[in-house]
């Protein structure tokens, strides 16, 4: 008879006889050998003696022989092998026919197609593992590839840095590489979204939780000089429109602006900035001003040691100060150029006035000098709280009373905006893992009756950090402990799980905490929102020196915050309804190449798909599907609409009717470009309905004067600066719809207005059936003209806070105040418009605001 199974002419086991074998092999416990020289007395018969039952008569009447007491320690070593046996064959029968070596690892480890190398697996599990491979299948792992000789073999270091020749890694850039995608950006190597599902969770972090942005990619530059100078620096090429560079001179506040070129305000916006100060020191004089800067620097005038008896050198005004400005890296050529300019003029007018005094203004890069940490969300405050310790007792009354408070603080919006805090921390790897502290919350009505004694206000006295001593940031660019060195202290330790104490050989690490808002306006604002009521999102972001940005990372991530990317980071901005840079400044350079390399991109994947699967921008009468063309907004240029083909489709202007062409608007000729109008003041300069031209440039001017510059009316025309302006707004969704990226923002006559709210309130009011009434179904299809649009959003999505379609986008000044006209006609609280995505055909209506208001 011939045999059943293959192989088993060959006495060989089939998989089912050898998973028996190894199933019996597993619950087999192991039996401890006597040794050949045992002194048992019983010589040979216990060298052979056999496992069985054994055969020793008991006398259960008497208690004779058995000892007094029981020693556990002495009995537990002497059947120690017969506990571990037992443990291992309890164990191994339990992995042998269920789990195998991948299958037992946790499932942050599993991978749908793991990798049969038993160096993937820990330490544990690599002997299990190399058993269960397959002998015929294993590969070679390593000596493959022609090992390099010794003149040629590079080193990590130098493999790391090789990868690096266009681009700049981040400090915590192979943590990030790890977790989330990344992308090249501005000349960094950043990460761009989680690689999990991660977007829900990570706006609910931001709102509810903690979530942290590794933003030391953000450019910082220096400058040194008297602070008189350094003022007409920064009032000469920044916003006019605000208070902020005068109030935050102490250094307890920073500032938020936007910087222009020298001297072109509203005109050659570049991009916003943060503004910081050192805080004077409590014993700092005024003769310790001027001083020669130190070499390497960039300085603009010849400086020389002051004389203790001049008179200049008593006044405040000559302080040496020093400014930290902080910019996107995308402007960062442009930002360093308008202040290298401007410092140059303030020193020749400063020389105009006082040529006996010479000053010098020393400006340095310290981009991978200084690193930062935006941590956002109510519980930001806990998190730092937890994983930050104090070097030391700190003298400071108000630092200790912030401190005390920074545990129980519900958000950090309760706290002043922008206010500076600095201290000192100990290595954050010391007291690993951290622990948040919990919040301790008074009772409602014993609250609201006491006044809130534990808020700070913002001193220079907090805000001192030596962060600011570029001999300590030099010290601390490596830590002098690596991280074995302290695993190795901690394994020293008497009683496991204790945390380190700090050593006096340990690193103290200078930190700067600045609170930070993403919000429309402060609530108590006169300007605040009245349409959009959306919630602010507020948090801390920490400055600290370069070389401890994965010291840190650890820690903060262990906490349960969030890691967020551009993608989230731009999204906090989307949902607090502010502008994002640069994707939300259109007619700045680097919103210009942000522009262009998405609409390659764009255009390449709009390519390669097929034409069936595609949108038709001919048919859909879409005129600039991939970017914004604002010079036919503002009617800089003639608009040539897309002629449709398709029935159904009303087309804007025939070829064969060239008359029709005559009732287009004559394009404007002038030498300016599309601007835009940025700052505070703009509700308040556009509230005036009848603002015409001329009233327009003379409160420009007037603004152009509180900073000492020069009027425009010289050299620029009313009519142009008044036709070339745009200004960002808010558009809110009045019914259905979500606008998206590029969509159209067009207006409507009084007529078509009409309709359409008439069909707003059919839809809102609930049992109603008017028949009279117009559709918004067949209001939406109508085609709107080329001619009618007005704008271009900018940012759009649904927005999870508000459950409804948001989106940031820009609008003609002119156009903007016409529809203002007609929204009072209609006694509307807002103005109306008409949005269309690019790739539909169906307009909706919206209400617009200024974005600044």
């Amino acid at each position: 008879m011939p045999p059943k199974r293959k192989g088993d002419e060959f006495g060989e086991l089939n998989a089912r006889e050898r998973k028996k074998l190894k199933v019996a092999d597993a619950r087999t416990i192991a039996v401890q050998s006597v040794p050949s020289g045992s002194s048992s007395g019983r010589g040979e018969q216990a060298a052979n003696a056999t496992p069985g039952p054994s055969r020793t008569t008991i006398n259960f009447d008497s208690m004779k022989g058995l000892p007094a007491s029981l020693d556990v320690e002495r009995f537990t070593e002497a059947r120690a092998y017969e506990i571990n046996a037992m443990e291992k064959a309890i164990k191994s029968a339990k992995d042998s026919s269920t789990h195998r070596a991948w299958q037992t690892l946790p499932r942050h480890l599993r991978r749908r197609a793991a990798s049969h190398n038993v160096r993937r697996v820990p330490i544990r599990l690599r002997e299990k593992a190399r058993a269960e491979m397959d002998p015929t299948k294993r590969k070679a792992h390593g000596g493959a590839r022609p090992k390099r000789g010794k003149a040629k073999q590079m080193t990590r270091t130098e493999s790391l840095l090789k990868r690096q020749r266009d681009k700049t890694w981040l400090e915590t850039h192979i943590w990030h590489a790890k977790r989330t995608k990344m992308e090249n950006m501005w000349g960094y190597r950043l990460s761009v979204t989680p690689a999990e599902k991660a977007f829900r969770p990570s706006h609910r972090a931001s709102v509810h939780g903690s979530i942290l942005h590794d933003a030391s990619y953000y450019a910082t530059i220096e400058l040194k000089g008297p602070q008189s100078v350094i003022l007409t620096t920064l009032e000469t090429c920044c916003d006019p429109q605000g208070s902020g560079l005068k109030q935050c001179i102490s250094g307890s506040r920073t500032c938020d602006t936007h910087l222009y070129e020298h001297g072109r305000w509203p005109l050659g916006l570049i991009g916003p900035v943060t503004i910081i100060w050192q805080p004077l020191a409590p014993d700092s004089t005024a003769g310790e001003a001027r001083t020669e800067p130190k070499r390497g620097g960039k300085r603009k005038g010849k400086g020389r040691q002051v004389a203790p008896g001049d008179d200049a050198a008593l006044d405040p005004s000559s302080q040496a100060r020093v400014v930290w400005v902080r910019a996107h890296p995308a402007v960062f050529e442009e930002v360093f150029e308008a202040l290298k300019k401007s410092a140059s003029h303030a020193l020749q007018a400063n020389k105009s006035k006082n040529p006996t005094v010479p000053f010098q203004i020393e400006m340095n890069d310290l981009r991978g000098s200084v690193n930062a940490f935006e941590i956002m969300g109510p519980k930001s405050s806990q998190v730092i709280k937890g994983t930050l310790s104090l070097a030391a007792d700190d003298e400071r009354e108000d630092f200790k009373q912030f401190w005390k408070a920074l545990s129980d603080l519900q958000t950090p919006g309760n706290v002043p905006r922008r206010m500076v805090i600095g201290f000192k921390v100990v290595d954050p790897r010391l007291k690993f893992p951290p622990q948040n502290p919990k919040p301790s919350y008074p009772d409602i009505p014993s609250s609201s009756a006491a006044p809130a004694s534990n808020l700070v206000f913002p001193t220079s006295l907090t805000a001192q950090s030596d962060i600011w001593d570029e001999d300590q940031r030099d010290r601390l660019k490596k830590p002098k402990f690596k991280k074995k060195d302290l695993d190795e202290r901690r394994s020293k330790l008497v009683i496991p799980g204790t945390k380190l104490r700090a050593l006096r050989q340990d690193d103290r690490i200078p930190v700067m905490l600045v609170q930070r808002s993403l919000e429309t306006c402060p609530p108590s604002s006169p300007s605040s929102s009245k349409l959009d009521k959306a919630q602010g999102i507020h948090g801390w972001m920490l400055l600290f020196p370069a070389g401890w940005s994965m010291a840190f990372l650890s820690s903060l991530v262990y906490t349960g915050t969030r890691i967020a990317g551009q993608r989230e980071r731009m999204k906090q901005h989307f949902e607090a309804g502010i502008a994002t840079f640069p994707v939300d400044y259109p007619t700045s350079r680097a919103c210009e190449v942000a522009s262009e390399e998405r609409a390659a991109l764009e255009r390449e994947k709009w390519e390669r798909t097929p034409p069936a699967k595609r949108a038709n921008w001919e048919k859909l009468a879409t005129r600039s599907p991939w970017r914004a063309d604002w010079d036919v907004v503002l009617g800089l240029e003639p608009t040539q609409p897309v002629v449709g083909t398709e029935e159904g489709l009303v087309t804007t202007q025939r070829e064969d009717h060239p008359a029709a062409a005559g009732v287009l608007p004559a394009p404007l000729k002038t030498s300016l470009r599309p601007w835009l109008l940025r700052g505070p003041k703009v509700p308040s300069i556009l509230s005036n309905l009848s603002l015409d031209p001329p009233e327009f440039l003379n409160q420009i001017n007037k603004l152009r004067e509180r900073h000492h510059m020069a009027q425009l009316g010289r050299d620029v025309d009313a009519v142009q600066l008044w036709r070339t302006a745009l200004a960002m707004v808010r558009v809110k969704m009045v019914g259905r719809g979500v606008p998206n990226d590029l969509a159209s923002i067009y207006k409507m006559n009084d007529i078509e207005a009409r309709k359409w709210l008439a069909a707003m309130r059919q839809s809102a009011s609930a049992g109603t059936n008017d028949d009279e009434a117009p559709n918004e179904s067949v209001l939406g299809d109508i085609q709107p003209a080329q001619e009618d649009i007005i704008g271009y959003v900018t940012t759009g999505d649904m927005s999870l806070s508000r459950g409804e379609g948001f989106a940031l986008g820009a609008i003609s000044v002119d156009q903007y105040l016409a529809l203002r006209r007609q929204a009072q006609r209609l006694s509307q609280p807002a103005v109306v418009v008409k949005i269309r995505n690019r790739d539909a055909t169906v307009s909706r209506v919206a209400y617009v605001e200024l974005l600044d208001a």
